[in-house]
């Protein structure tokens, strides 16, 4: 019985450790949680916590920041946030009853969520305002101009190898890697070279590549292999097999859509801040204003790196994946 109980606490635990990220930025966002406060129609109570009430309203702002999300998964998805909801309010309860809200460090760090959300909201709302969506002729040129991603869309089976040596082994070992035919042989070769590496495989759509290499993979041939190289070795993609799966203009608009609107949002909000700064006197002091940081707008608006995303649905593209794999790399 000990034994199950701990698990469960555990289990309670780490959700509301996973949790705890989105619910602070919807908080600080709408100052949700407070006591005693009266609720409208569209937050109406979903629990009771002691004093607090846990709101409709408050699991809608979570769920709203879960991309991907399913309209069958909708209702499994709200009582699993009000769980981790109501853990929450039980931690900020015992958190308040220690006056941990008052401490120098909690407080720092509540004001820097509450400026990362206020700056973002911003950009945001400014993006969405300035850039609407692209039109039709836009669309259609992206799906034309990208026939490796659409009409030529193959699904791969990857051997990725990736073996770190100085350029004056790599550079030969390639050579002799490029003259080997189908995947036994290429296997030896690298093996018999005494360099060590490490081997990935993976079942991989065109579209859940990085940009960068899409076009270049397509021309490769089964039992071949794509070479990526950096200063400290160089990463081999063998392709196992591959088959065509094209993508027609229908399937793929709505994912060419939301990735055209993204990239330009982002370009904007990059010239936004570029005409903010110009706008503004910005001083640097001390050891600062020895050197400025030329490079202190970029990490606000670069893009998270591209998750790798599940295998494609044969019936079509996935927009959330399509989108990963457009913004992958430029």
């Amino acid at each position: 019985m000990q034994t199950r109980q701990s698990v469960l606490a555990r289990s309670r635990s780490i959700r509301l450790m996973a949790l705890l990220p989105v619910v602070v930025a919807a908080t600080l966002a709408a100052g949700c949680g407070d006591k005693n406060k009266p609720e409208g129609k569209a937050s109406q109570a979903a629990a009771r916590v002691n004093d607090t009430e846990i709101t409709v309203h408050q699991i809608n702002q979570v769920l709203e920041r879960q991309q991907g999300l399913k309209p069958e998964q909708a209702e499994s998805a709200s009582r699993q946030v009000l769980e981790g909801l109501i853990d929450q309010q039980l931690a900020v309860a015992k958190a308040e009853e220690q006056k941990l809200d008052r401490d120098p460090q909690v407080v720092q760090m509540l004001d820097a969520a509450r400026r990362n959300i206020l700056a973002r909201t911003y950009l945001e709302k400014a993006a969405a305002a300035a850039v609407g969506a692209p039109s039709a002729e836009d669309v259609r040129k992206y799906f034309d101009t990208k026939p490796a991603l659409f009409a030529q869309r193959k699904v791969y089976a990857i051997q990725e190898f990736t073996v770190p040596a100085a350029k004056d082994v790599a550079e030969p070992l390639m050579t002799k890697l490029k003259a080997t035919k189908g995947q036994q042989e290429f296997v030896e070769v690298l093996k018999a070279s005494g360099v060590k590496f490490t081997a990935n495989q993976v079942t991989q759509a065109a579209e859940g590549l990085p940009l960068a290499i899409v076009d270049k993979l397509a021309e490769v041939n089964d039992g071949e292999a794509l070479y990526v190289t950096a200063p400290d070795g160089f990463k081999a993609m063998l392709v196992v097999a591959s088959r065509l799966q094209p993508v027609t203009f229908d399937q793929a608009k709505p994912a060419i859509e939301q990735f055209l609107t993204t990239e330009r949002r982002r370009e904007f909000v990059k010239n936004e801040i570029k005409n903010l700064r110009t706008a503004a006197k910005v001083d640097y002091i001390g050891k600062f204003a020895e050197k400025p940081a030329s490079g202190a707008v970029a990490a606000a608006s670069a893009p998270a790196p591209a998750e790798t995303p599940a295998s494609a649905a044969p019936g079509g593209l996935d927009a959330t994946a399509m989108n990963k794999g457009l913004s992958g790399l430029k």
